[in-house]
């Protein structure tokens, strides 16, 4: 039986004109503490990150102001259990300091074959799909979760 896994994007536009902004010194401050926890956290598989050992660095919008993070779980309970409790949430209810209110879709959630790495393009194309078409078994978010289409 072919296994899968749960691949996530999630972009954020910056209150400050790039990371370097003194505005976002605190939430920089975190993100080694926090992509630790996730890398030890049960069920993380995958995480992009450049040399520094974080995707603060990675431009694929083409928008300084913008940040991307992208994962791959092994199912929606474990990256729940990771995004909905402890240090992450901690991060979470404080976001407004850091990020804009986005307006439309800014997290998107795909199934992947075991093994796959996804890719910046193929989580930019879903994340667009999710918003210009809804929710699907393609794309989708922690709302309307769908199964892996075996």
């Amino acid at each position: 039986m072919k296994k899968f896994h749960l691949a996530q994007l999630n972009i954020a536009r910056m209150v400050g004109v790039d990371i370097n902004d003194p505005v976002m010194a605190d939430f920089v401050a975190q993100i080694d503490e926090v992509n630790a926890i996730a890398e030890s956290f049960e069920g993380f598989v995958w995480r992009l990150k450049d040399d520094s050992g974080n995707a603060t660095a990675f431009n694929p919008f083409d928008d300084v102001k913008l940040i991307v993070n992208m994962s791959v779980w092994d199912s929606i309970e474990s990256l729940e259990k990771f995004v909905f409790n402890g240090r992450h949430l901690d991060v979470m209810k404080r976001r407004r300091n850091w990020f804009e209110r986005f307006g439309k879709a800014y997290m998107v959630l795909w199934w992947i074959p075991e093994g796959h790495q996804p890719t910046l393009e193929e989580a930019q194309e879903r994340l667009q799909h999710l918003q210009e078409n809804g929710v699907s078994a393609y794309a989708f978010d922690f709302r309307n979760k769908f199964a892996p289409e075996i």
